[in-house]
């Protein structure tokens, strides 16, 4: 197995540096209404791209550099996979999650740990309090505060630095942009989305974290969904479609969608992003402008139901309704701007 060499560096690209200071031109992706009236506006793009890559689907400005966040996780993960990762499926689809927080994310984190050696004082991701509205109540109710274990990247996080312990790589510094290890996390997204990153930051969690397009995203997905589960990509995809609820979790909505949907890869970001996978290659991204996780998956239906997924399977993923006095009063709604 070859490996990157530590003399590798992550790319000055100052263009495109530059490019990624021009706001984005959004349009409207989603309505809220009460009563008729349009109350609020969420501003957004998408993309979705048949398995040739021609364009299924699309608003707004998808080819623009954005930060996918969360949504690289299992990009992450194939880039592990390549690194000699070789752990149980439930623990790899933790390995792609945002997760919950629940006993059964944090028990995983730790056993990752404990399987090479490791404890939770070798991680570098930030602390936290678990995602989950209802584990972080039970988690403060039990007198816990933030911890590693309990922040939500703790799973991709285990798993990095087990893959240091495979490589002989250092633990220490594994956050680097020019550690061995990241560099292949680079070159695997870069690899997947067809492109380039066109910028480079650090996430909330502590990881290099890369901009790049919907469009790649978009592109990304659609092969971790059709890959062969013999590959790297079709290892991860089969993971976190078999166990959705490490990859989210319990009343999540990236969860639900994927046991609703046979065979679709789903996976959230925070500032608003949503990417999915359909098995025949299919690959959708949405970006909310303004970050509002609300705005997500009514738009994510809606591009689902155009590209002719059942739509009785997704009725479950109607956002909650608009309510006044305690009364469902409006809704979240898709907006109709989409063009082939």
């Amino acid at each position: 197995m070859t490996h990157p060499k530590d003399t590798m560096t992550v790319p000055a690209a100052p263009a495109h540096q530059a490019d990624a200071q021009k706001a984005p031109n959004h349009v409207p992706l989603v309505e809220v209404t009460r009563d008729g009236l349009v109350e609020s506006i969420h501003y957004g793009s998408l993309i979705a791209l048949n398995k040739d890559g021609s364009t299924a689907a699309s608003a707004g400005q998808p080819d623009a550099p954005m930060y996918p966040r969360s949504s690289l996780k299992p990009l992450q993960a194939v880039a592990l996979l390549k690194a000699g990762l070789d752990i149980p499926e439930k623990l790899l689809a933790l390995t792609a999650a945002s997760h919950s927080g629940a006993e059964m994310h944090r028990s995983g984190a730790e056993e990752i740990l404990k399987l090479h050696g490791l404890t939770e004082a070798n991680l570098g991701n930030s602390t936290d309090l678990p995602y989950g509205v209802k584990e972080r109540e039970e988690w403060l109710r039990a007198g816990n505060g933030p911890t590693q274990i309990a922040q939500n990247c703790s799973g991709k996080h285990a798993s990095m630095t087990a893959v240091c312990v495979i490589n002989g790589w250092p633990v220490e510094g594994y956050l680097h942009p020019q550690h061995p290890l990241q560099v292949l996390v680079r070159d695997t997204i870069t690899e997947l989305t067809g492109e380039e990153a066109a910028a480079v930051s650090t996430d909330g969690c502590g990881t290099p974290l890369f901009a790049h397009s919907l469009h790649g995203m978009a592109r990304a997905y659609g092969r971790l969904a059709a890959a062969d589960e013999s590959s790297n990509e079709g290892k991860v995809a089969h993971a976190m479609r078999r166990y959705p609820e490490m990859v989210a979790g319990e009343g999540r909505d990236v969860t639900a969608l994927m046991r609703a949907v046979p065979g679709l890869l789903a996976k959230d970001g925070f500032e608003g992003l949503q990417l999915v996978g359909l098995p025949d290659g299919t690959g959708v991204a949405v970006k909310i402008s303004d970050g509002g996780d609300r705005a997500r998956m009514p738009v994510t239906v809606e591009v689902l139901r155009r590209l002719g997924v059942d739509g009785g399977s997704l009725d479950s993923l109607q956002s909650p309704p608009v309510l006044g006095g305690g009364l469902p009063v409006g809704e979240l709604r898709a907006a109709h701007i989409f063009s082939n």
